[in-house]
This record gives C-alpha cells, sequence and structure tokens, in this order.
C-alpha cells in the first residue's frame, strides 16, 4: 500500500452538480459555494498550498445531456462550456469574499469577465499565492471538464488532482444503490478503466496514467476534507500507477 504524502500544488477538480442544492438539482446554492470557498481559504492560509481549480457545469448545462438532445454537439458542448465560466465567477466571487486572491482564466476569451488562459500566466499566479480557476474546458466539443482537469493539472505541474464528490471514494459499484459496495482505500488506473469505475472519463483517466500524475476522489462536502487530503491523510481513494495495489 502507498503511502501517501502532502501536496504543494494541486489541481482541484469540482463538478457542477457540486455547486447545487441535491434536493433542487440545478442551479447555484450560495451557501455549498461558500463553504467550499472557506475551506479553500482555511487551506491556503495554514499550509499556503498552491491550488488551481477545474468547475464543471452540469448544474446549469451539459452537452451531452438529455437537455441537449436533438442539438448540435458542438453547440451544445460551448454552451457547456458558458455554464463552467458562470460556476468559475461564482466560486471566484466567494473566494475574494473570504480574502483568497483569485483568478478565472477561460479557453474561450471573454476578457470583459475573466483572463485568457496562458500556462506561463497562471504558473506564475500560483507562485504568487492567488487561487487560479480554469473556466470553459478546454474551449473545444467533445472533451469533458474531467480531460480539462488532467490537461491543466499536467500544464502547472500539479501533484495531484483531487476530486470532490459526494461519496467518500471510490466503490466496486454505486453505493446509493448497492449497500455492500465496497470502497478502495488506493486502486491503480488500469483497474479503474478495465471496470469501468466512475472516477474520471477514460481519456481523463489515460492522460494521468500516461503521465503518473495521482488522483484523489474524497468527499467534497465534509467539513476539513480538502485540507486533511492535501495533507497526506489517508481521506478517499487514491488512484495511481500501481499495479499492484489491487491484486
Amino acid at each position: 500500500m502507498t503511502s501517501r504524502t502532502p501536496f504543494r500544488r494541486v489541481l482541484l477538480k469540482l463538478s457542477g452538480e457540486a455547486f447545487s442544492d441535491p434536493e433542487v438539482k440545478g442551479g447555484i446554492d450560495p451557501t455549498i459555494v461558500r463553504q467550499v470557498a472557506r475551506e479553500i481559504a482555511e487551506l491556503q492560509a495554514s499550509d499556503g498550498t498552491e491550488i488551481g481549480i477545474v468547475v464543471g457545469g452540469g448544474n446549469i448545462f451539459r452537452g451531452n445531456s438529455p437537455s441537449a438532445t436533438g442539438m448540435d454537439r458542438s453547440q451544445a458542448d460551448h454552451m457547456g462550456m458558458l455554464a463552467t465560466v458562470i460556476n468559475a465567477l461564482a466560486l471566484q466571487d466567494a473566494l475574494e469574499k473570504e480574502g483568497v486572491d483569485t483568478r478565472v482564466q477561460t479557453a474561450i476569451a471573454m476578457q470583459e469577465v475573466a483572463e485568457p488562459y496562458i500556462r506561463r500566466r497562471a504558473v506564475r499566479h500560483l507562485e504568487k499565492g492567488l487561487v487560479v480557476i480554469f473556466a470553459a474546458g478546454l474551449g473545444a466539443p467533445y472533451f469533458t471538464t474531467d480531460t480539462t482537469a488532467a490537461q491543466r493539472a499536467l500544464e502547472i505541474d500539479a501533484e495531484a488532482i483531487l476530486k470532490g464528490t459526494g461519496v467518500d471514494g471510490v466503490y466496486d459499484s454505486d453505493p446509493k444503490r448497492n449497500p455492500d459496495a465496497t470502497r478502495y482505500e488506493e486502486i491503480d488506473f488500469l483497474s479503474v478503466l478495465n471496470q469501468g469505475l466512475g472516477v474520471m472519463d477514460a481519456t481523463a483517466i489515460s492522460l494521468c496514467m500516461d503521465n503518473g500524475l495521482p488522483i484523489v476522489v474524497f468527499e467534497l462536502l465534509r467539513e476539513g476534507n480538502i485540507r486533511r487530503v492535501v495533507r497526506g491523510e489517508a481521506v478517499g481513494t487514491l488512484v495511481t500507477a500501481d499495479k499492484n495495489l489491487a491484486d
């Protein structure tokens, strides 16, 4: 079993659904956004962690969702990219109210509301202690925000992707449907792909596997979890390239 170590620079992946009340199933719940912002602010203040964030847009619109049925896929995906910008701006507002200097960088030019994505500028922001939120995906259709998270994490030399979800790790089946589902403390990338586990999409998993970038899947809204993951505590599920983990 691999011992976990603290991370200096991370890429936090937040789904759009994480921004909404599960009972409402859509939109932005300001209470949840403030909670996430507060956790990030406390982590940065206590540990000095350099934090990049990729946000999804599923709480508003997703290009491959039923609401996009009949639409041109490229058009629908661009609508989804704009949804991620809305979430990014909401998170930026909440972070800055917590006293955290933040920049939003978008893969689609919209200079009136955000910076264009420039890798060197993003890295410089991180080095100066700013939180950088990457929005609008990769700026191209047919790529998910999971793939965006893997791509941006590699580009900024993040040490891990932290994927905050509604469950406390990766299970061998859906724990909400199967009460006997088993949670993995650690698992390798190939097992995730072979078993079809919904950690991230296959493109994102392959990128991480090929470049040795670990992923930690954890419960986002449990207080203190982000800090515990960054400090190397055994929270959630660690996905690595170690083929012996799942044996």
